[in-house]
């Protein structure tokens, strides 16, 4: 299992298309993954729950990998927050 803190450097935050853009790069993956802000934590594969976070530009997330290919995920997944 990985955890990795990342700040949100997407400029509009994540709304609707970012949102439907990282559920695709997560889905790529077999591991678990799940992303924490606040006292909530969801899916990283399903729309309505990240969509349910309401982050914004500058946001600190929690990012949680579980499984064969949890290194690649949590890396690809923070070059995605992280706008890179």
């Amino acid at each position: 299992m990985r955890e990795k803190e990342i700040e949100i450097g997407l400029e509009t935050g994540l709304e609707a298309r970012p949102v439907a853009l990282l559920v695709q790069i997560a889905s790529q993956f077999e591991s678990d993954i799940y992303i924490e802000s606040g006292n909530k934590r969801v899916n990283a594969k399903s729309i309505m729950g990240m969509m349910s976070l309401g982050l914004d530009n500058g946001e600190k997330v929690k990012v949680t990998t579980e499984g064969q290919d949890e290194d690649k995920a949590i890396d690809d997944l923070e070059k995605f927050l992280k706008a890179e």
